[in-house]
């Protein structure tokens, strides 16, 4: 897909993100597996994550999210019509979440789906939603970024579990009545032929011909994956901000999927976004997949960086190996 800009869209009315109490410290981890502190926080930024219970699943960060959306905005959701919920870990493969989310707060006749794009998920969602509301059928959509990561984790692992954690973040978008919206512009890219570089699969042994682990744990070539990211995701930058006629000054906060901080950095520098722009999640909670740019904005919201009308860049980017990104003016 090339950029696209919005002539009209849907606007964002109310926001919320939860994380599990439970913490896994870097400390917890050098008793796990051959680690330390500084070495994690040298390559990835993380210090810590937080972990769901044994008893605590992917349903139970969304119902805790959207909890939160509807504490802080008074936000009523009676009325949506719609459930998009991107994650890579649901409860069950069916019922989906989105159903869960319906079942759960008691919302009346509504569509529910679950859209499964790794840490392009969230964003994706937003797409897809912001669609959805234009074509004049639905007018709320509750979207919903959530993951319990340590579910499909390998602990054994000293390459990929000092990374992962769990949590969930949703947005309310509404039709605008006024063609002034949130949503300003998307992109998004797929990178299908790598896709062998990340993945989780308990049935499938191989892709094409490249063999695989059906361990259902996560697997990650952190280089190639690496590698791919700081090449590709600033042309995306770059097209989406030509294809809306921006320019990097133009960008209040740019607000990556948070897989590891030596990425973002690269990416940064790439695209010539300062450093000090970057909204990100990973320090206190780890990759989280679908839920780290979420989670990102909550940060920002809770240390009053974030404003209304700033401009954010979001960008997912990971398993697929797929990328989305979109441009909005935040309105609340």
């Amino acid at each position: 897909m090339k950029a696209a800009e919005f002539q009209s869209s849907a606007v964002i009315t109310a926001f919320g993100a939860y994380v599990p109490d439970q913490v896994l410290g870097n400390d917890d981890l050098e008793r796990m597996v051959e680690t330390n502190h500084e070495w994690i926080v040298q390559r990835t930024g993380i210090t810590e994550r937080r972990i769901a219970s044994d008893e605590q699943f992917c349903s139970d960060m969304i119902f805790g999210a959207v909890r939160d959306l509807v504490s802080r905005y008074d936000a009523r959701l009676d009325d949506v019509d719609f459930v998009l919920v991107a994650t890579t870990t649901p409860d069950t493969l069916f019922p989906s979440m989105a159903s869960r989310v319906q079942a759960e707060f008691g919302i009346g006749s509504c569509g529910a789906v679950d859209l499964q794009a790794a840490c392009a998920g969230f964003v994706y969602g937003l797409q897809l939603a912001n669609g959805l509301i234009l074509s004049g059928i639905y007018r709320k959509i509750l979207v919903i970024g959530a993951e319990t990561l340590s579910k499909i984790t390998d602990y054994t692992d000293r390459a990929t579990c000092i990374l992962f954690g769990d949590g969930a973040g949703a947005v309310l978008l509404e039709r605008s009545e006024d063609g002034q919206g949130s949503l300003l512009g998307a992109y998004s890219h797929t990178t299908g032929s790598g896709g062998h570089h990340v993945y989780c699969s308990h049935l499938s042994g191989s892709i094409g011909s490249v063999p695989m682990q059906t361990s259902g744990k996560i697997v990650q070539n952190g280089r190639e994956v690496y590698r791919w990211a700081v090449t590709q995701v600033p042309k995306g930058i770059a097209e989406l901000l030509d294809g809306c006629g921006l320019g990097v000054d133009d960008i209040d906060w740019f607000v990556p999927h948070s897989a590891n901080m030596r990425i973002v950095e690269s990416i940064c520098e790439k695209s010539g976004i300062p450093l000090d722009k970057a909204l990100t999640s990973m320090a206190d909670y780890g990759n989280t997949s679908a839920a780290s740019i979420p989670l990102a904005i909550d940060i920002a919201l809770k240390a009053g960086k974030l404003r209304k009308d700033d401009v954010l860049l979001l960008y997912g980017f990971g398993g697929g190996l797929t990328e989305a990104a979109l441009l909005l003016r935040w309105t609340l």
